[in-house]
């Protein structure tokens, strides 16, 4: 019997590889929108961050998650993924 592999993801804020259960996924889809996708199933484009605001502001500092999505990011998304984070 093999053992299953573990899926694993690097989270855009600390560059660590974690496992991907553990990270929340944030998507863009086809019209642009960015939005947190908790069940990990929505379509479009998926970045990983870990769940503390460390993480968050790192990416925001570095404008990681634009570069993740090619597109310029609002700082509203910022605070709704904050609050979700929380």
């Amino acid at each position: 019997m093999t053992e299953r592999k573990i899926p694993l993801r690097k989270c855009i804020g600390c560059g660590e590889m974690k496992d991907k259960r553990t990270l929340v996924r944030i998507v863009r889809n086809k019209e642009g929108v960015i939005s947190v996708d908790l069940t990990g199933k929505k379509p479009g484009r998926g970045a990983y961050i870990c769940k503390n605001a460390d993480c968050l502001n790192k990416a925001q500092k570095a404008k990681r998650l634009e570069r993740a999505f090619s597109t310029a990011i609002e700082p509203e998304i910022y605070d709704v993924l904050r609050s979700e984070l929380e």
